[in-house]
Formats: structure tokens, C-alpha cells, sequence
């Protein structure tokens, strides 16, 4: 579920757009200045941030740009009464995605964030790590910006951990994800892809742990 966080001085109007955004099924969180959005964004993470520009105590210019300090990855739907195409472009500049001018539909405003969103979780197929990054749709790994070739069987094992990093995957589970059977004479074959895996990822092999009687696990933080 898609998180937004709603950040005007109008009670009315953060209560019209989360009207519209709750019943899209977005969850929603809810901000009447910048100095009250930026508390709010340190606390929790969202896919898209909703803010006014002309607000009380801090504008919208200078609350994306603190956000941006917190977490450079932030995904902003401007909302105004400015209609210049001077705030447009100053807007962009400091990284807004969009830019909706008041008065505004609210059904527009929903087809926006879902264009945010779709394009969101079509970036998620490049999984980072550090500096390991794999780029499913171009099935390509990348070491420090620089591109490596793996055989398919362990890009296909990169592939299972760092889509479960974090948790501890069975060596059954492995074998059924990436050779599409379970069998317990092929351990052997397993331990040896990984152990080559290992070694190919360089400085990053070691993220891979051995949890021993269970399986593997890929660690972001060893």
C-alpha cells in the first residue's frame, strides 16, 4: 500500500484529497505546515508527498528541500494558487515531479500520483545495495558503476537473496526458485554456485552468510 503524505494549511482541503486518496487505497498521513511535515517525515517514509506551496512559518520550496536533506528520494506533487511560469520552473528545479495549479480536480489529481507510483515500482526492478546494483530488466550486474558478467545461475542466485535480503532462505527454497526442483544430493551443486557466486561479487560476497542447517541469507549490513 502506497503511502501519501497530504501537507496544506487548508483543513479542507487535506481533507478533500484524502478523501480521494483513502478511497484509491493509499494510506495517508497529514501535515498543516512545514515545519509540522518535516516531523512528520522524519518519523515515516512515503511514495508521495502532496504539498502546498504559499504555507505559514515555511513554504513548500524550503520543506522539499529539508526533505530532500532527510531522504533525497523524494517524490513531490506541488499544489498552488501561483500560475507563473517562473514557479513552475524554480518548482522543477529543486526536484518536484509535478505541479498542480489550484483549483484543481481531485480525480486529476489521483491519475498524477498513480503516474508517480507506476513509474516508482517500475524503477524497483534496479535492486541497490550499496554499491551492487542489479538491473533486472536489463538483466545486468553493476560493481561500483562498473558492469560484470555472471553466469546465469548466479545472477539468478543474486537475484533470489537480494529480493529477500534480510531473511533466511532454506536451501530447499533456493534449489525451488532457482533450478525449479528440491533435492537434497544437489547441496553440493548449491554450496559451489554460491561459493563462486562469492568470489565474482568481489568486496560484496561477503553480504552472502552461511546460516548453518538452514540455507543462505544476504546481509546488507555484516
Amino acid at each position: 500500500m502506497a503511502k501519501i503524505l497530504i501537507v496544506d494549511d487548508e483543513e479542507k482541503i487535506r481533507e478533500m484529497i484524502g478523501k480521494y486518496a483513502s478511497h484509491e487505497g493509499y494510506e495517508i498521513a497529514y501535515a498543516s505546515n512545514g515545519k509540522e511535515a518535516i516531523e512528520v517525515y522524519k518519523r515515516d517514509s512515503f511514495d508521495v508527498v502532496i504539498m502546498d506551496i504559499m504555507m505559514p512559518e515555511m513554504d513548500g520550496y524550503n520543506t522539499l528541500l529539508k526533505m530532500k536533506e532527510i531522504n533525497g528520494d523524494v517524490h513531490c506533487i506541488f499544489l498552488t494558487a501561483l500560475g507563473q511560469e517562473y514557479d513552475r520552473v524554480y518548482g522543477f528545479d529543486l526536484g518536484a515531479e509535478d505541479y498542480v495549479t489550484k483549483p484543481f480536480s481531485p480525480k486529476e489529481l489521483m491519475m498524477r500520483i498513480k503516474v508517480i507510483l507506476k513509474r516508482e515500482n517500475k524503477n524497483e526492478r534496479k535492486i541497490v545495495v550499496d554499491g551492487l546494483v542489479l538491473d533486472e530488466d536489463a538483466h545486468s550486474i553493476f560493481i561500483d558503476g562498473e558492469r560484470i558478467d555472471l553466469p546465469n545461475k548466479e545472477y539468478e542466485l543474486l537475484l533470489c537473496l537480494l529480493k529477500n535480503i534480510g531473511n533466511a532462505l532454506t536451501r530447499e527454497a533456493i534449489l525451488l526458485k532457482v533450478w525449479g526442483y528440491e533435492n537434497d544430493s544437489d547441496d553440493r551443486t548449491l554450496d559451489t554456485h554460491m561459493k563462486l557466486l562469492r568470489k565474482d561479487l568481489k568486496q560484496y560476497g561477503k553480504y552472502i552468510t552461511t546460516i548453518r542447517g538452514v540455507g543462505y541469507r544476504f546481509e546488507k549490513e555484516v
